[in-house]
C-alpha cells in the first residue's frame, strides 16, 4: 500500500514515514499541498496523511479539492494536525457557507503529537 505523507515539518515527515514503513507500507512524502497534488496525480496513493496548516496550498484547501474531485474523493485521508478537529471542521463549514460544495469528514483525525502505536492503528483501521 502506498501512503502519501503531507507535512511542512521535516521531523513529522520522518516520524510518519517510519511508522508507515514499519507497518510494511510504502511512504511517499510532500512538504506542501502543491507538491502533494502533483504526487497524488503521479503516484496514485492508497491513503493520504495530511497536515492542516502548510504553506503553498493548505491542508484545508487540499482536503476540499480532493473530496470534491471524482478522481480522488475515494482516497481515504487521515488528518494529522496540531489544530483541534473542531477547528478544522469549522473551517470546512465556513467554506461551504461561501457557496462551495459540502465535504464529508475525514476518515480519521489525529491531533499532534501522536503516539506511533495510535498512528499505526489508525492507518490499519482506515484501510480495513
Amino acid at each position: 500500500m502506498k501512503v502519501l505523507i503531507v507535512d511542512d515539518d521535516a521531523d513529522v515527515r520522518v516520524f510518519v514515514s517510519t511508522v508507515v514503513e514499519e507497518n510494511n507500507h510504502t511512504s511517499i512524502v510532500a512538504k506542501n499541498g502543491e507538491e502533494a497534488l502533483a504526487k497524488i496525480k503521479e503516484e496514485k496513493p492508497d491513503l493520504v496523511i495530511l497536515d492542516v496548516l502548510m504553506p503553498k496550498r493548505s491542508g484545508i484547501k487540499l482536503y476540499r479539492e480532493l473530496k470534491t474531485d471524482d478522481s480522488y474523493k475515494k482516497i481515504p485521508i487521515i488528518m494529522l494536525s496540531g489544530i483541534a478537529k473542531r477547528t478544522f471542521l469549522r473551517s470546512q463549514e465556513a467554506l461551504t457557507e461561501f457557496g462551495e460544495e459540502g465535504v464529508p469528514e475525514p476518515e480519521a483525525y489525529l491531533e499532534k503529537p501522536v503516539e506511533p502505536e495510535e498512528l499505526a492503528e489508525t492507518i490499519k483501521e482506515t484501510m480495513a
